[in-house]
């Protein structure tokens, strides 16, 4: 009889088949077998019954900014809550300080990461001097994708953006067209500086103080500008476009428009699905987000556009702030730092869609996972089959997860406010990463275990080169 490290017994097991009564069985680090119930013998075995095991999460977008700003959250305490919240690999945005904008600076955050990850992570490059080669040798030393703003850097912000804030449209195509040379994604936060600008001078004399304040000052339109922009750009560059945190019904509408046109794809995130700008005058200057939570309407087109396939992953941007550094900004909301936890919202929130009929639980699993593996070239995870790696989470879909300051373990749990007393049907009960146990309602892994992720790289053919 074969003997496994661990088998998972009787669970309900999202295959890419779809749903089956199999038990998995793990070794080394991978699915070692899909066996019949029953089958096989395991140093452990784990009993699943009742529950739906699943591909971990691959959070495609997360800050964590270290080893910067450790009072904000450290590798250790976000991975952790990560853990915590079924995450099983997350992407590290590139703002840190300084920003991670060379080879160098990707090859030390990977260091720093390796040595405190209780997950699986990847490093986002910043386009930085938009040479070629500059951006290959970020692609060369791992990175898993590059990260570009279109917006100015924040005030005092300088060196955290340099090379990351591109709102000059040359510069934008230019980080596209070398982008698109090194075969990597391109993930974009959007808004048109131009209008943003015109959004500053246009709330002169409002409370700002006045969550409403923040809302004028970054209407839809400056989304859908940016976004329509880029994607008539990238008809031209041919890079793998990705537009982050799509937030409007304008947006969603652009993007529908421009369906064939390029190489893209867009993503959006719980508190755009699940708050509207009421929660966010409740929470006060701890739902301040850019940009920002919008209107029922507006989530209500999200909703539909991950219905028909507009919108194809959902993420965190999970964005840790000191509850000291929030509160500060509260009398100024335009200015205050950006930003709510997500590590331990994500993939609650989308079970409770799912247990409220809004998408199937094998369709949610694609949001958080399958299509990242997908988009971002990790072909041995994001699925339960023979040879992946056994990145798993097992979930109770008749359980609750209850957010409160008290029960969350992300740095950022004392600025949630978002998510205080949010009741969602779904819960984690076991979280493997790599074949290893790290969280069965308490934290059982180790810092250090999580791996770099680094993708399987395809450089352009010569037809989706950029055009001279």
């Amino acid at each position: 009889m074969a003997t496994y490290e661990t088998i998972i017994r009787n669970a309900d097991v999202l295959t890419p088949e779809g749903s089956r009564e199999i038990d998995v069985a793990l070794l080394d680090g991978k699915i070692a077998a899909l066996l019949p119930r029953g089958a096989g013998a395991a140093g452990e075995t784990i009993d699943a019954t009742g529950q739906h095991l699943l591909p971990g999460a691959i959070d495609i977008h997360f800050h964590v900014r270290a080893p910067a700003y450790p009072e904000r959250g450290t590798v250790e305490s976000e991975t952790r809550a990560a853990a915590a919240g079924g995450i099983t690999t997350l992407f590290e945005m590139p703002i840190s300080k300084p920003c991670c904008n060379t080879a160098e600076r990707v090859a030390m955050r990977q260091r720093h990461f390796s040595e405190h990850a209780f997950i699986n992570f990847a490093i986002f490059g910043a386009p930085g001097d938009l040479q070629p080669a500059s951006i290959a040798a970020m692609a060369d030393a791992g990175a898993i994708a590059f990260k570009m703003f279109t917006t100015p850097p924040p005030e005092g912000r300088d060196d955290e953006f340099l090379g990351l804030s591109l709102p000059d449209e040359a510069d934008q195509m230019r980080a596209l067209k070398a982008v698109a040379a090194s075969g990597l994604p391109l993930v974009v936060h959007a808004e048109s500086a131009q209008l943003l600008a015109l959004g500053e001078q246009e709330i002169r004399g409002l409370d700002l103080a006045d969550t409403e304040t923040h809302l004028l000052a970054r209407p839809a339109i400056c989304e859908a500008v940016a976004v329509a922009k880029l994607l008539t750009l990238n008809i031209e560059a041919q890079a793998k476009l990705h537009i982050a945190h799509v937030t409007s019904a304008l947006t969603v509408d652009i993007l529908r428009r421009f369906k064939g046109s390029s190489d893209f794809t867009a993503e959006t995130c719980p508190h755009y699905l699940f708050r509207t700008h009421h929660d966010v005058k409740r929470a006060g200057v701890f739902g301040k987000i850019n940009p920002p939570v919008r209107s029922l309407a507006d989530q209500d087109a999200l909703w539909s556009a991950i219905a028909d396939g507009t919108i194809t992953h959902v993420t965190t941007d999970h964005a840790a702030f000191s509850h000291a550094e929030k509160l500060a900004g509260a009398h100024n909301i335009v200015d205050a730092p950006p930003g709510s936890p997500g590590s331990e919202i994500l993939v609650p929130a989308m079970l409770d869609a799912v247990a409220h009929g809004r998408l199937s639980l094998a369709h949610a699993s694609a949001l958080l996972s399958t299509n990242a593996a997908s988009r971002f070239s990790l072909p041995g995870t994001g699925r339960i089959a023979v040879g992946a790696a056994a990145d798993l989470i097992l979930v109770d879909l008749g359980a609750v997860t209850e957010i409160s300051a008290d029960n969350l373990l992300s740095f950022a749990r004392d600025v949630a406010h978002l998510y205080y007393g949010a009741r969602f049907t779904g819960r984690v009960t076991q979280t493997w990463v790599r074949g290893r146990q790290v969280y069965d309602g308490n934290i059982t892994g180790q810092p250090g275990w999580g791996r770099y992720a680094v993708p399987t790289r395809t450089l352009p053919s010569p037809g989706r080169t950029p055009r001279a």
